[in-house]
């Protein structure tokens, strides 16, 4: 189920929960992100969304292969997080399968 939506801005990244995600079995993604109707606005990634992302080796591979900057963190999360370890996935919507 699709918990909500993470996007980058110029100003940095705004995560908004899907309103039909919410319900009495539903957990929040994250204790740093709680059940909120608003949005969730920061300047840098997210906490949650950035722990996501590998470190060391793994990181050097993805950086590497993908030619991607490490300092690119949303570019990042999109590549490596498709499968990773956990509930969540991270999905790019703009390239929709």
């Amino acid at each position: 189920m699709l918990a909500g939506i993470l996007s980058e801005t110029d100003d940095g990244c705004v995560f908004q929960y899907n309103t039909d995600y919410f319900s009495d079995e539903s957990e929040p993604v994250s204790l740093t992100l709680p059940f909120r109707k608003e949005p969730f606005v920061s300047n840098v990634m997210f906490p949650f969304f950035d722990g996501l992302i590998p470190e060391g080796w793994l990181l050097d591979i993805a950086e590497k292969n993908w030619k991607i900057d490490a300092r690119d963190r949303m570019g990042l999360l999109l590549a490596c997080c498709r499968d990773c370890i956990g509930a969540v996935s991270i999905i790019d919507q703009s390239n929709k399968e």
